[in-house]
C-alpha cells in the first residue's frame, strides 16, 4: 500500500511539473497598450462605437483597425486621453455620433408589462425583475447604455440625465504635454 502510495505522489508531483513549465512555456503575452486603452474606455458595453463592448473596441484600436473617436459616453476627455496614450492628435467625436451626458435607465411602473425584454438586452445586469413582475433598475448599476429602450414593447424605459451633484461630479483634468529638456 505504501509503494502505490509514493508511486501515485510521484506521477502527480512529475505532472504538476510538467503541468508548471507547459504554463510557462505556452504563455502568452496580451499587448498591454490593450488593457491601457480598455482602462480608458467608460465600460458602458453600449456598442455605440460599433463594436460588441469595450474591450473590442480597445483591441481595435491597438490593431489600428478603429479610430479613436467612436465612442459618445467617453466624449471629448476620452478622446483626449485615448490622443494621449497613443501619441497621436485627438479628433473630434466621429460622424453621426453625438456625445451624451450621463444617464440612467428609469423604468415606468404603471406601464411595465413584466416581458423580461430588458433584462436580456441590459450588458450589465442593472435590471431586476421576473417574468410578469415589475422590473426596477440597480441605478449604480446602470452604464446608461441605451440598450433596454429598443426591446421595450410597451416603451416604459426613459433615461434620466443625471444631474452634477457634490457627491458625482469629477474634476475635468487637462491634458498636459511633458516635453522632455536635452
Amino acid at each position: 500500500m505504501l509503494t502505490a502510495i509514493l508511486v501515485l505522489a510521484g506521477i502527480g508531483l512529475a505532472l504538476g511539473a510538467l503541468l508548471g513549465w507547459a504554463s510557462d512555456y505556452f504563455k502568452v503575452e496580451e499587448d498591454p497598450i490593450v488593457d491601457k486603452i480598455d482602462a480608458i474606455l467608460p465600460q458602458t458595453q453600449c456598442g455605440q462605437c460599433g463594436f460588441p463592448g469595450c474591450r473590442p473596441y480597445a483591441e481595435a484600436i491597438a490593431k489600428g483597425e478603429a479610430d479613436i473617436n467612436r465612442c459618445p459616453p467617453g466624449g471629448e476627455a476620452n478622446i483626449k486621453q485615448l490622443a494621449e496614450l497613443l501619441g497621436v492628435e485627438a479628433k473630434p467625436l466621429g460622424e453621426g455620433l453625438e456625445p451624451k451626458p450621463k444617464a440612467v435607465a428609469v423604468i415606468d411602473e404603471n406601464t411595465c408589462i413584466g416581458c423580461t425584454l430588458c433584462i436580456q438586452a441590459c450588458p450589465v445586469d442593472a435590471i431586476v425583475g421576473a417574468s410578469k413582475q415589475l422590473h426596477t433598475i440597480v441605478a449604480d448599476l446602470c452604464t446608461g447604455c441605451e440598450l433596454c429602450l429598443a426591446p421595450c414593447p410597451v416603451d416604459c424605459i426613459a433615461m434620466t440625465v443625471i444631474p452634477a451633484r457634490l457627491d458625482n461630479w469629477k474634476w475635468q483634468y487637462p491634458v498636459i504635454h511633458l516635453r522632455q529638456v536635452a
